[in-house]
């Protein structure tokens, strides 16, 4: 069986006549992907440091104190498409920054347990929002030809700032000298205030993103939705001129005035054919994004460098290295996703990232220990950067109808969330039970399986109109 065709379509496309508009406004509405990486990673460092504060122990509490943020991230992602709709992409921006500000100043300081997982679940519901609307804002702004790299901007950003919370993790905490007792741990620095820091440093970017959040313009598609032609109109031809801006205008509308012929935006369409099989492509998509495991590596990645015999002062060097290597091959993205295109990406992703989980489980099986560890884990990170870390979000963004783009990127960003909750909640347990290396060996083969669910069901998006999209996507 052959994978699907990729087929040409007519269009009234027409090239911005310039970008750098566009790029800005991207770039602004991208800090929300900053702050969403930054206050998702920041726990792998801080983690066993605040453990020692509250008395961590049990696995189960363990796995729910780390992965609490995700239920405010699935709430976050179900509102964000009503909010999204009802009030416009920009104000969601906006209340996803303060958000932001909020709750990492109180959580880093919480001096209770039930205080630091309530304010770690407004921090989720800060990045729930942000995650849906960030990459859904900038594929409405920009023009097809840049779609992918601006919207891999967003995913830059992301890899940007777990890069930077690894960093600020890796320069707050003191070395720790071996052999102190429990009673001795508790009181030192990091213990006692260095994980608090970890988590208030991102106060800063957020409060510049709420203030840059006031400079952008609204959605021209959601503006046109609204029947503000003449906003629309303008943010338009400052993204592209005024012969980019009347083409798009004559698209949109065109697609806004079938879909309205065919029924009117709701959740309900949701459950329609052709529009359900989409949605269930999207949710499967980014079900497959989390369940490759890579953000076992960043999550919890001073269990699996310790059971690969690192100390703990070389972990936290090891986890600056895995956020450089998912920078690096971040950018190499951008510059390939409007190049190669999406599907080829997320093919050779699922190969990547599967054969070195594999790898990385034999590795463990035969007790090679160190840096043929650290190596495979890199490798896999360096895949996953590279194909389906930016190109799903692509993906989530562009393949959806007009009438019902925020709700359902809403309910596949929502699915995403849950996946990573039961990923996150339940490694601790798996750890115990399987073994890291049984761990890896499990996500190796949902990488296999989740490179024929791409084979098969996702066509190729590079280069084509959002309303391009939705006939090719409706088609099929």
């Amino acid at each position: 069986m052959q994978g699907p065709p990729i087929t040409t379509m007519n269009s009234s496309f027409v090239s911005a006549e310039r970008s750098a508009y566009a790029w800005g406004i991207a770039f602004v509405a991208a800090l929300g992907g900053l702050l969403f990486g930054y206050d998702w990673v920041v726990i792998g460092g801080a983690r066993e440091f605040y453990e020692t504060y509250f008395h961590l122990i049990s696995p189960a509490l363990i796995g729910w104190v780390n992965s609490c943020a995700l239920v405010g991230c699935l709430v976050g992602s179900l509102a964000a498409g009503y909010l999204a709709e009802r009030f416009g992409r920009r104000p969601v921006l906006l209340a996803s920054a303060i958000l932001f500000a909020a709750s990492s100043g109180l959580t880093g300081w919480s001096y209770s347990l039930i205080a630091f997982i309530m304010w770690r679940i407004v921090g989720g519901v800060a990045i729930g929002l942000a995650s849906n609307v960030s990459p859904l804002y900038i594929a409405e702004i920009s023009p097809a030809d840049l779609r992918g790299r601006l919207v891999s901007l967003n995913q830059f950003a992301i890899v940007v700032g777990i890069l930077l919370a690894q960093i600020v993790n890796w320069l707050i905490a003191r070395p720790v000298p071996a052999g102190l007792t429990p009673e001795q741990l508790l009181s030192t620095w990091n213990v006692q205030y260095g994980w608090r820091w970890m988590f208030t440093a991102v106060v800063a970017p957020a409060l510049i993103f709420t203030v840059a959040s006031f400079y952008i313009p609204e959605s021209p598609r959601w503006l046109l939705t609204r029947a503000r032609r003449q906003e629309a109109s303008s943010v338009l031809t400052k993204i592209g001129g005024a012969f980019y801006a009347h083409a798009e205008i004559a698209n949109i509308e065109s697609t806004i005035a079938e879909e309205c012929a065919l029924a009117q935006s709701s959740w309900a369409e949701l459950l329609r054919r052709p529009v359900r099989r989409i949605v269930l492509i999207g949710i499967a998509l980014a079900v497959l994004q989390q369940w490759t495991g890579i953000n076992v590596l960043f999550n919890y990645a001073s269990d699996v460098y310790r059971s690969a015999g690192y100390g703990a002062n070389d972990i936290l060097l090891n986890i600056v290295i895995t956020g450089g290597i998912n920078l690096i091959f971040t950018i190499f993205a951008m510059l390939l996703v409007d190049r190669l295109g999406r599907r080829w990406l997320m093919l050779l992703g699922c190969i990547g990232i599967g054969v070195s989980h594999l790898l990385c489980a034999l590795a463990y099986a035969e007790h090679w220990k160190g840096a043929a560890i650290l190596v495979l884990t890199l490798s896999a990170i360096a895949c996953y950067a590279l194909t389906l870390a930016p190109v799903t979000w692509v993906l989530i963004a562009e393949i959806f109808p007009n009438r019902v783009r925020s709700q359902a990127v809403s309910v596949a960003v929502s699915a995403l969330w849950l996946a990573s909750f039961a990923l996150t909640y339940t490694f601790p347990m798996l750890n115990q039970a399987l073994g890291t290396g049984g761990i890896f060996r499990t996500y190796g083969v949902i990488c296999l399986l989740g490179w024929a669910l791409v084979f098969y069901f996702v066509p190729e998006t590079k280069g084509r109109s959002l309303e391009d999209i939705t006939q090719l996507m409706a088609r099929r």
